[in-house]
């Protein structure tokens, strides 16, 4: 029985092993990159919300479906203050003008601002 104490004194002395050293700027690093990734996804979202209504449109799908409803809605709401910046006699080609400028646009700045969240955390580009 004595023996059976000692061995688990002998036990309890070993030195637990060290843990790593937390090494915050990779923390760091990965979740302004992750933040970057979330903001160029949502505008690649948005740019294929408005290039689907733009298909919806010359297409002439029915307005009354669900999902061009639901699609129409979301870009009269993203396509910002470009939805009537031109003003063809046409009204497919004013859709497929105004509103593909807004794709772009959000194209655009997602990149641009992720690119800036990006150099703010540090993240090397590649």
């Amino acid at each position: 029985m004595a023996e059976h104490a000692e061995a688990e004194h002998e036990e309890e002395a070993e030195p637990r092993p060290k843990r790593a050293p937390i090494d915050w700027r990779r923390g760091r690093e990965q979740a302004f990159s992750i933040l970057a990734s979330v903001v160029r996804w949502v505008g690649l979202i948005f740019a294929a919300l408005l290039v689907l209504h733009v298909i919806f449109v010359i297409g002439s799908a029915n307005s009354a479906n669900g999902i061009v409803s639901f699609v129409r809605s979301w870009a009269d709401s993203l396509s910002l203050g470009f939805k009537d910046l031109f003003t063809p006699s046409d009204a497919k080609l004013r859709v497929l003008v105004n509103y593909g400028i807004a794709a772009i646009f959000w194209l655009i700045v997602s990149g641009i601002l992720a690119r800036i969240i990006r150099r703010i955390g540090g993240v090397v580009s590649s």
